[in-house]
């Protein structure tokens, strides 16, 4: 009776310490381990390593100029350039627009992830933002001239490379790594997950955006989602700021329903949201493989969403151009001070009016539910 009794209890054990040791797995994103422990593993491994596009153009610029480039403060915070590219070539793009052969950055947003990775902060800049350009190599071969012009002219001019050395000396913050997202992309991962819900205070009947939406709590797809954090002129006051808002408040959505255990604790949806993501991607070299990207976002996991945080950088009206954009020097300044030394940057939904408030900034967490 007591070897029966004692077995039954080893088994017992033995079964909780499986069921422990799959929940561990499966909360770091162990999908990809779940499908090799069946067999086939390396390949679907190398499958989605191979999908993603290492961008060596831009690592071979970016280090001719390695000793103008901002030194970063801080070892061990993150500060990632995330580029969505309005192209109309490739898969995909071209039902968006004809291909004029100029490759725009259609949003631009500096990640910065904290040392202890126990806060990220999103700052977008605005593409009507009037920067200095530096000399840029074209794509034809020839190199640009310096110029003062729209922000989002680096990425036509000189791709990747020439946007990060622009907000490199816009910011004086070091670009450790950049990604590189088209339309196309966008929507795949998206559907991925199988749709975004967002609120909407008011309809939407965009025919241009082709977008046609009720009021209220909404999943959208990879397609209205696209139209959603793209469209202009039927949403607010036709500004990209209120564009850059949206996307903002989809980017939360989008964080809190990757992070929700129905999509990282399911492998059958985790594959496909890691083939749509890294197929959609083009990275610097260091990140183009699932290695190098598991080692940029394992210390994530437990970020909360409260300290995942949407901002714009201070901008003003353009002083010669209204329907051009500068920063608010002392206030942009102030930001980029905060993140180049790795240090709390706090948001409110309202400007701050006290100097008492330098570190906080008008701006949303993940947290937030977008209908309150």
């Amino acid at each position: 009776m007591t070897d029966v009794v004692g077995a039954s209890a080893t088994g017992n054990g033995l079964a909780r310490r499986r069921r422990r040791c799959w929940v561990r797995g499966a909360a770091l994103g162990a999908g990809v381990l779940l499908v090799a422990a069946v067999g086939g593993g390396w390949a679907l491994y190398a499958k989605l390593s191979h999908n993603i596009t290492a961008d060596k153009a831009a690592e071979s610029e970016l280090a001719r100029y390695e000793r103008e480039r901002p030194t970063a403060l801080v070892h061990g915070a993150q500060n990632i350039l995330l580029i969505g590219s309005d192209t109309r070539a490739g898969d995909g793009n071209r039902r968006y627009g004809k291909d004029s052969g100029t490759e725009r950055s259609d949003t631009t947003i500096l990640l910065h992830l904290a040392r202890d990775r126990r806060s990220a902060t999103a700052v977008s800049l605005p593409r009507d933002l009037m920067v200095h350009v530096p000399d840029c190599l074209r794509a034809d071969g020839r190199r640009s001239d310096p110029s003062f012009t729209l922000f989002n002219s680096a990425f036509a001019v000189g791709g990747s490379a020439c946007t990060i050395r622009t907000v490199e000396k816009l910011t004086n913050i070091r670009i450790d790594h950049h990604v590189v997202v088209d339309f196309s992309g966008f929507k795949k991962m998206v559907d991925a997950v199988d749709g975004v819900q967002v609120c909407l205070k008011k309809p939407i009947n965009d025919k241009a955006a082709k977008l046609r939406l009720p009021a209220g709590r909404v999943t959208l797809d990879g397609e209205q989602a696209l139209g959603y954090v793209r469209v202009r002129k039927s949403l607010g006051d036709g500004s990209d700021t209120g564009r850059m808002d949206r996307q903002q408040q989809f980017m939360g959505a989008l964080v809190k329903k990757v992070r929700s255990t129905d999509v990282l604790l399911n492998p059958a949806k985790l594959y496909p949201l890691l083939d749509a993501a890294t197929s959609a991607l083009t990275t610097d070299p260091e990140l183009a493989s699932l290695r190098g990207l598991y080692q940029l976002v394992r210390g994530l996991r437990e970020v909360p969403t409260d300290e995942v945080r949407f901002l714009t950088v201070p901008w003003e009206p353009y002083v010669y151009d209204a329907n051009r954009d500068q920063l608010v020097a002392g206030r942009a300044d102030a930001l980029f001070a905060l993140l180049r030394a790795d240090r709390p940057v706090k948001v409110a939904k309202k400007n701050p009016s006290s100097d008492s408030q330098a570190a906080t900034f008008r701006g949303k967490t993940a947290a937030e539910d977008s209908c309150e």
